[in-house]
């Protein structure tokens, strides 16, 4: 038998042998893991699970009854109500998070490290309390500039914080290439900086879209029919879920094409760092006459999205007097949001490791498959979650009907995808020749996993867990339907004194909620900077 020349070049790898494998290459190839891809088709089958409830009560009185439903003129309305609001905001959170993420990054703005802080404690603020803030000074910001409003003010961290990210890790020597080439500072990052800043935004603008698809609390507020308001009507109305069920299935149908659209945008591209060096910052811009109108901007989003919010409550905890305090039931009710939200977040984690390491490692349809199921849930109304998860408990698990751990299932499902998309990107981010380096010592592949792969990745992780906490103490929907009986978090506290117009009462629960929000969301804000 004739030995093989070892410098022959073969058709399933053009390296010569003994070099590195091109990035992301030699992973995509190879198919997952069984071990991961069944941990990860576990969370896709808990994602899915709701799909499972609508599409039975959809067609619980036939196709043709569903088919009457989707097709009425006021469905057509609400598709387009819902779709010009998710487009508006996702456009205008591009903008806020992407020139932030500039200005905090690449130049010398001063305070920039502050105002990286500042600009992430949005997320701590929800959706219904900047909604009432607004509506409580401008009554006539009612309906869609009300919504899309406050709707962008709380959600544009989720596109700052990836590409922030982003411009931390990419290298600047094709920058500086560009620029020796006689290209402006405008071409450079037109032409260079954002196509690489493409993935990171993608991935936030999908999540924003998602987030604005499924918002309850602001929608309502502003009296802003949309799929979700629309939905939670059906459902108020009468016993018949059909209907509801029917409007869910098209809503499931927006996320899917959502998700699609973004992974073609998306393709095949990475941002880690393959060259050999060690990797060294970019040297910051300086903004010169654009200075202070670079602090006015940050300035003027900042008091938008935080500082007025807070000096709303501020006005509304003024005028309380003491009976609407009760220390000790604020304390508890605070206690418990924390404990349950933490445990959501646990879960989440958990669950969306395995699919976020394969979305970024793997391609095929399996992997595609796995990633696009963990988004099915989240672009569902909390309400419908909750209802699908009843009809679960009720019918095939009687035990965990009204406890705790199908609240935790619900939060699990929701956020899924803010969780998976943090993992991704933190999982491209560490470069894949370390982990075919270790595959070559023998490693089997969930020791590369647990060795190379998560230490590697592990603050990305870590901030996709405090990002996952934020948004399980803000929940409102699901925890209405699902909590135990007689536990009640500061969400619900703040929704139930809302409803009956008692907003001093209602204000020292929602400004417990933002300061509790507020302390993960500073952690990542500060990892990030």
């Amino acid at each position: 038998m004739t030995t093989p020349d070892p410098r022959v070049l073969t058709r399933r790898d053009s390296r010569p042998a003994g070099a590195p494998a091109p990035a992301g290459r030699s992973h995509t190839a190879r198919r997952p893991p069984l071990l991961l891809a069944l941990f990860a088709g576990a969370a896709a089958l808990l994602a899915l699970l709701p799909l499972g409830y609508i599409g039975v009560r959809a067609l619980e009185r036939g196709p043709a009854f569903a088919w009457n439903v989707v097709s009425d003129h006021r469905t057509g309305l609400l598709l387009l109500r819902s779709l010009g609001l998710a487009a508006t905001v996702v456009t205008a959170c591009l903008v806020l998070g992407v020139s932030l993420a500039w200005l905090t990054v690449r130049t010398a703005l001063p305070g920039a490290r502050a105002w990286s802080v500042l600009v992430t404690l949005p997320l701590a603020v929800p959706s219904y309390v900047a909604a009432f803030a607004w509506l409580s000074a401008a009554p006539a910001l009612v309906g869609f500039a009300g919504a899309a409003l406050a709707l962008t003010l709380v959600s544009f961290p989720y596109v700052y914080l990836p590409v922030a990210a982003t411009l931390r890790g990419i290298d600047p020597a094709q920058e500086e290439v560009s620029r020796a080439l006689g290209n402006s500072p405008l071409r450079t990052f037109l032409r260079v900086t954002l196509p690489q800043l493409r993935p990171a935004a993608g991935a936030g603008g999908l999540l924003v879209a998602l987030y604005v698809l499924s918002d309850f609390g602001a929608v309502s507020l502003m009296r802003y029919d949309t799929f979700t308001r629309g939905i939670y009507t059906s459902y108020r109305a009468s016993f018949d879920r059909t209907p509801a069920a029917a409007l869910s299935v098209v809503l499931v149908v927006m996320t899917v094409a959502l998700v699609f659209a973004e992974a073609r945008t998306r393709g095949r591209a990475g941002h880690s760092r393959t060259g050999t060096g060690t990797a060294r910052p970019a040297s910051d811009t300086p903004l010169g006459r654009l200075r202070l109108p670079a602090l006015a901007w940050c300035g003027a989003i900042v008091t938008a999205a935080v500082g007025f919010p807070l000096a709303v409550l501020g006005y509304w905890l003024v005028v309380g007097n003491s009976a609407t305090w009760a220390p000790a039931t604020l304390a508890d009710t605070a206690l418990t949001t924390l404990g349950v939200a933490t445990a959501g977040a646990a879960l989440t984690m958990l669950l969306a490791l395995p699919v976020g390491v394969i979305a970024a490692r793997h391609r095929g349809r399996t992997a595609h498959l796995l990633e696009q199921s963990a988004y099915a849930g989240h672009a569902l109304p909390g309400i419908t979650v909750a209802l699908a998860l009843v009809f679960f408990a009720v019918r095939y698990a009687r035990p965990l009907y009204q406890e705790l751990p199908l609240l935790v299932c619900a939060y699990a499902v929701l956020f899924l995808p803010v969780a998976v998309a943090a993992t991704r990107a933190a999982v491209l981010q560490a470069p894949p020749v370390l982990e075919d380096v270790a595959r070559s010592l023998g490693r089997s592949p969930l020791r590369v996993l647990r060795e190379v792969t998560v230490p590697l990745a592990a603050p990305g992780i870590a901030a996709g867990t405090a990002l996952t906490l934020v948004v399980c103490m803000k929940e409102l929907p699901a925890t209405l339907l699902l909590r135990p009986t007689g536990m009640d978090t500061l969400a619900t506290r703040l929704w139930t004194e809302t409803g009956t117009g008692s907003f001093a009462a209602a204000a020292p629960y929602a400004a417990v909620l933002i300061l509790l929000a507020a302390v993960p969301s500073y952690l990542l804000g500060r990892h990030r900077s």
